[in-house]
């Protein structure tokens, strides 16, 4: 048994572990190998997006993953606890509760908060670097504005009301954006003037986030400025007490009113990790030396990734950055090496990384970033900066935990944001209450439930109707649009099934709220009275909206009558797609049985759809069932325009129309529930929490 232990579930730990049991399991030696993955938390935690919860854009639980559901039907081993030392010799990692044998490590610990050694910077400031470090600082935050609402002491006020952040790298600037963005939100709740409250942003650096190109930095500056944040730079911290922070600029120290400091000055590497530094070739900040093949140079069994690593890319100047990317590379590296060890096959990789770029946001409206190919990149910002944050954000979690956290990610990050916080603005928020949408759901399915009833009635369950179905609907319409070549009493016949079927047929709308019966009693009587004038009738009554053919399929927007006169009953739109003409002529009409079969079915389909939105069951299937037989009866038969209002109920109605008196209610948790519990949907994340 070859045993495999993994320090640290961050962002390289946790990928690393993955990639190692999919390639082991495809290779068919998931039952010769263990891994272990060893980590102090049940979770794994977004760091890069700690600033949104410290600042109350989203809930604490969005940038939490339970280990336990990552690695669901997967053999890894995860165990909860602290490695406190490595035993290279005899090849043991030490925790405080157990002892691990392995053949192969890889260290993965990542990194901890550094303060340069500043005078009382690690007691008296807040850091931000974990979970907990993200909630403890929301709270902070809260109470300060609570408890300056109160305070008459106006000293008193002012020193809670004072926020330094200090560092203007990454989270640096991501939190005094965040800060100053939530600001006048609370300012508001709290009665607050906005001018009471300070925000400042210092560093020793030049120029917020240097990383980037100078224009991107200064378009950051002014975004902060803007936001009402002091932007100081070229001053170095010195010294920071429970209620102030000194700083030093140009040799002179100044002592400030600081009641939250927030301290992102920098990183090293963790206890774990500094301490295995000092037993194997390492760098500054805790950071172990390793080869090409990201192997301790040391211990050739022994791989280091993420920010623990310190290596120099071939051409090169400086070691790789300690970002995301990096860990996301090197993981594959490293997963991949360790299966060729273990299967003697194949030559290990060499790391040559190729970074795509970087990005910071300013707040959840605002970002700008550097990004394209490894050596071809292009500056952006604003609404693209975002777009590009969220999506690369949806890429990793799709190497996570797939479907349940994108859908997570939406909805906390679009779908329920508050205070309009992201770069789409508040319009995808759902503010709507769903108890509103009550009414239309009960409507909507009573006209389904109409149709499939009128369809039993006119005989679809006891012959096959469907050819004069679809093909009155696509004579009226070939008429208008001056393709007919049948007789007269073709073009009659067709001319008048379309108004009986399509409208009728394809929607009880028409009927209920237009007017549909007098139609179909009209198109009936002129059926009998005059077959050979009404396709003339027809053609010189009805108008040609317009006709647009992209080859693939061809829009129609057709009026029954002259245009001044029409009514939206009068209108029809249909969508003619080739492939669709050919299934319906070649397979649902291609046989008696099959027509019957496809007749039923519909019956059948409208039907259940009804009683299931009327009664809140299964509303999601329900709902889009619904759109399906819509667009299926837009490219077959066409409907009239005042059937439409079908399409956009079901629209609404797709997610969580039934939780408001409905059996959803009860129905879908109860459902949930057992789901949860089937192995591969654990296993292919195929649910959402």
């Amino acid at each position: 048994m070859t045993k495999i232990v993994v320090i640290g579930a961050g962002y390289a730990g946790v990928l690393a572990t993955k990639k190692l049991e999919k390639k082991l399991r495809k290779k068919k030696m998931a039952d010769s190998t263990q891994i272990t993955l060893i980590d102090k938390h049940p979770y794994h935690t977004m760091l890069t997006e700690l600033h949104e919860v410290a600042a109350c854009r989203v809930g604490e639980e969005s940038v939490k993953m339970n280990l336990d559901q990552i690695f669901a039907g997967r053999k890894v081993d995860v165990v909860l606890d602290t490695v406190t030392k490595v035993d290279f010799e005899n090849n043991k990692v030490q925790g405080k509760n157990n002892q691990y044998d392995y053949d192969y490590l890889v260290v993965a610990a990542g990194s901890k908060p550094t303060y340069f050694g500043v005078e009382g910077a690690e007691e008296n400031s807040y850091s931000l670097w974990s979970y907990d470090d993200a909630v403890k600082l929301r709270d902070r935050i809260h109470d300060c504005f609570r408890m300056a609402a109160d305070e008459t002491d106006p000293a008193k006020k002012k020193e809670l009301l004072s926020f330094y952040v200090v560092g203007a790298g990454f989270t640096g600037v991501e939190m005094v954006g965040e800060l100053a963005e939530y600001t006048p939100i609370l300012c508001k709740r709290f009665n607050i003037n906005r001018e009471d409250v300070t925000i400042v942003d210092v560093d020793g650096l030049s120029r917020p986030v240097p990383i980037l190109p100078e224009k991107l930095s200064n378009k950051v500056d002014r975004r902060l400025r803007k936001m009402g944040v002091d932007v100081v730079m070229n001053a170095s911290v010195v010294g920071v007490g429970k209620n102030f922070i000194k700083l030093k600029k140009n040799d002179e120290i100044t002592e400030h009113v600081a009641g939250t400091v927030i301290w992102t000055a920098g990183i090293e590497s963790s206890e774990i990790t500094s301490e295995i530094a000092k037993e194997v070739t390492s760098g500054g900040r805790g950071r172990i030396q390793v080869d090409e093949n990201l192997r301790s140079v040391d211990y050739k069994n022994v791989y280091v990734i993420g920010d623990n690593m310190l290596y120099t890319a071939p051409g090169e100047e400086r070691p790789v950055p300690q970002m995301v990317e990096n860990a996301e590379h090197s993981a594959a590296t490293v997963a991949k090496n360790i299966v060729s060890e273990i299967t003697k096959s194949g030559k290990l990789e060499a790391y040559n990384p190729k970074f795509h770029g970087v990005m910071v946001c300013v707040g959840g409206r605002y970002g700008v970033a550097r990004g394209g190919m490894a050596k071809h990149q292009i500056n952006f910002a604003s609404f693209f900066a975002m777009f590009a944050k969220h999506f690369i954000n949806i890429i990793y979690f799709i190497q996570v935990m797939g479907w349940t956290k994108i859908i997570s990610y939406l909805k906390h990050e679009f779908f329920t944001i508050r205070n309009n916080r992201s770069f789409l603005g508040g319009h995808f928020s759902n503010k709507t209450p769903s108890f509103m949408l009550v009414p239309l759901r009960l409507w909507l399915g009573a006209v389904w439930v109409y149709e499939g009833v009128m369809k039993i009635l006119e005989g679809w369950l006891t012959k096959p109707m469907l050819s004069g179905f679809f093909g009155g609907a696509n004579a009226w319409f070939d008429s208008l649009l001056g393709r007919m070549t049948e007789t007269a009493d073709a073009v009659a016949s067709a001319s008048t099934e379309v108004v009986a079927t399509v409208d009728a047929t394809a929607s009880a709308s028409t009927a209920a709220a237009a007017g549909a019966a007098d139609a179909v009693a009209s198109a009936s009587t002129a059926v009998s009275s005059a077959a050979g004038a009404a396709a003339d009738a027809v053609a010189s009554a009805g108008t040609v909206i317009f006709d647009w053919n992209f080859k693939l399929f061809e829009t129609i927007l057709v009026s029954g009558t002259d245009l001044v006169h029409s009514t939206i009953s009068d209108i029809a739109f249909k969508i003619q797609v080739p492939f669709v003409d050919w299934f319906v002529e070649n397979v649902v009409l291609a046989s008696d049985g099959m027509t019957m079969f496809m007749q039923i079915l519909i019956v059948v389909l409208q039907i259940l759809i009804g009683l299931g939105l009327m009664g809140g069951c299964f509303t999601f299937l329900s709902a889009l069932v619904s759109l399906v037989l819509q667009v299926m009866f837009v490219t077959t038969t066409g409907l009239y325009l005042n059937t439409f209002w079908m399409i956009f109920a079901g629209l609404a109605l797709v997610f969580g129309g039934g939780y408001t008196l409905g059996i959803d209610y009860y129905l879908m948790p109860f459902l949930k529930k057992k789901w949860q519990k089937v192995k591969w949907a654990r296993k292919w994340y195929l649910y959402n929490d």
